[in-house]
This record gives C-alpha cells, sequence and structure tokens, in this order.
C-alpha cells in the first residue's frame, strides 16, 4: 500500500517499520535513563542499529527465501547473481532473525567506536545496552507486524474463527486461490510481542537486584523464540533449507540456547564478575558494656 506526497511514493510498510523502530528508541531510552546510563546513546545509534538490522533482515531473506518465491525462480542464487534486486528492500523481504543480528552487530561496534577513548571505569557494557534494548525491541516488533497486515502477508493457515483475516485473491498463495479466510498471524505475534515487553519491563524491576547483565536480553531471546516456534506451525509460506523450517529451527537452537546460558550464569559454579562478587564482611566490634 502506498500513498503520494509530491513526487515521492511513500510505501506504509515502511512507515510502520520506522513508527515501530521510533517507538523502540524512545522506550530504550527511557530504560536507559531510569538504570543510570546516558538516553542519548539510544538516539545517536538509532541510526546505525536500523542500517545493521536492515542489512540483517534483507540478507536472511536472501538465504531463506519462501517456497512462493522459490516456486517464481526467486531463489538465493537468483538474489546473488541479480544484486539490484538483492538489495531492493522496498519491494518486500525481510526476516526477523536477520533484523536482530544485525541490529545487535551494529550496537556492539557503535559501543566499541564511542568508548574507544573512554577509561575502563567509564565503559558501559554491550550487555548493559542489550538489557536496555530488549522490552523497546519487543515493542518495534509489536507494531512492525501490522506492516504486514497493510501488504497482506504472514497470513496463517486458512480458518473459520471470528478473527478471521480477509485476503485479496491477488495476495493469496499457490493452491489456495478459492480460499478466502486464514489466521491473522501477524497479529499473533504482535500480541506476543506486546506480553514480551510487558513481561521484560516487569521483571527488569522486580528482579533488579538479582539479575545480571545480559539477563533480560536472554529472557527476550527466551521468550520470543517460544511464541515464533509455535506461530511456525500456523504459516503457509514458511522459509525452508531443503526440508527444515529454517525459522522454526532457528528460533529452537535460540531458545535452548538462551535458557541454558541463563541457568547455568546463575550456578554456583559459574564465575561471578568482579562488580557482582560480594564484597567481605568486615569484623564487627564489640561494644563495651558500660
Amino acid at each position: 500500500m502506498t500513498f503520494q506526497i509530491g513526487p515521492l511514493t511513500i510505501h506504509l510498510y515502511g512507515v510502520i517499520l520506522m513508527l515501530g523502530a521510533v517507538a523502540a528508541a524512545y522506550l530504550a531510552s527511557r530504560e536507559a535513563q531510569r538504570r543510570g546510563l546516558p538516553p542519548d546513546y539510544v538516539w545517536d545509534a538509532l541510526t546505525y542499529v536500523i542500517i545493521g538490522g536492515v542489512i540483517g533482515a534483507r540478507l536472511w531473506h536472501i538465504l531463506t527465501p519462501p517456497p512462493s518465491m522459490v516456486a517464481m525462480g526467486i531463489t538465493t542464487h537468483y538474489y546473488l547473481t541479480h544484486p539490484l534486486e538483492a538489495i531492493a528492500v522496498w519491494k518486500g523481504g525481510l526476516g526477523i532473525p536477520g533484523a536482530v543480528i544485525g541490529g545487535g552487530l551494529a550496537l556492539y561496534l557503535y559501543l566499541k567506536i564511542k568508548q574507544r577513548h573512554l577509561p575502563p571505569w567509564k565503559r558501559t557494557s554491550f550487555a548493559q545496552w542489550a538489557d536496555v534494548a530488549a522490552p523497546g525491541v519487543a515493542l518495534g516488533q509489536a507494531i512492525g507486524r501490522w506492516g504486514n497486515y497493510v501488504n497482506q502477508e504472514l497470513y496463517g493457515a486458512p480458518t473459520n474463527l471470528p478473527w478471521k483475516l480477509y485476503i485479496d485473491p491477488q495476495y493469496r498463495l499457490q493452491g489456495y486461490e478459492n480460499i478466502a479466510y486464514y489466521h491473522p498471524l501477524f497479529l499473533y505475534e504482535s500480541i506476543w510481542n506486546v506480553l514480551n515487553m510487558g513481561l521484560l519491563l516487569w521483571v527488569a524491576r522486580r528482579y533488579e537486584k538479582r539479575l545480571r547483565q545480559g539477563d533480560v536480553f536472554l529472557l527476550y531471546l527466551m521468550v520470543y523464540a517460544v511464541g515464533r516456534f509455535f506461530l511456525e506451525y500456523l504459516r503457509l509460506d514458511a522459509s525452508r533449507i531443503g526440508t527444515i523450517n529454517a525459522n522454526q529451527t532457528l528460533m529452537a537452537l535460540v531458545g535452548l540456547g538462551a535458557a541454558a546460558l541463563f541457568l547455568a550464569r546463575h550456578s554456583r559454579w559459574w564465575p561471578r564478575p568482579a562488580q557482582e562478587a560480594p564484597q567481605p564482611k568486615g569484623k564487627r566490634r564489640r561494644r563495651r558494656k558500660k
């Protein structure tokens, strides 16, 4: 869906994605301020994170194109031999896993460059900022999924449930031309992401003294992976590598890996950072009775 502003053609999908990015940055800046971190880091890094996220999302799509595109000859090999098509993000084709990886890498590099001249005791860690960003990322995903609604994509299996979603004939997949109503998969994921955001904000406050740096981000990975794993069962046009559902397999690995790391980090044998180590208690001096 597009609209015109003078000679410019504006894609509503892109506007929604940008709104999601700004909302994510705003929430992250508030969370940074609450934690005593400089909120201006968030706005300074936003452009780099968006660029990294878009590049990562596009690369993920190129490496794992959905079956409907493969059937039309738009494969990974096609993209590699048609570089102009590979960068044509306005034609659609972005993958959330790649966006998180690309955005995270951009944030890591930004922090390295931003803090390279600061003394070690003034530097903040990537894990701290990953925790700050996690609730905002979930919010941005929740908003961004509505871009799939305006494009009539990311719908699930056919259904007659009261909240069924009508899909215009030109957007229906091959073999489903005569079926009009489907699961609003984008809506399910959007709701799941809102719940994830709320959980992360609550946990970050309720268990603040017991959490380690990076725990909130690990929790984000766990919760998102669980929801995405099960929603993939409803997806008709799931990206595949051979016969394997690429996104579902990745979510299983990410969810299990994040859970294992979270539990290991809170075990007795995991080394504790110096700033988290308990301080030795001084000897108490007995007061003499007068």
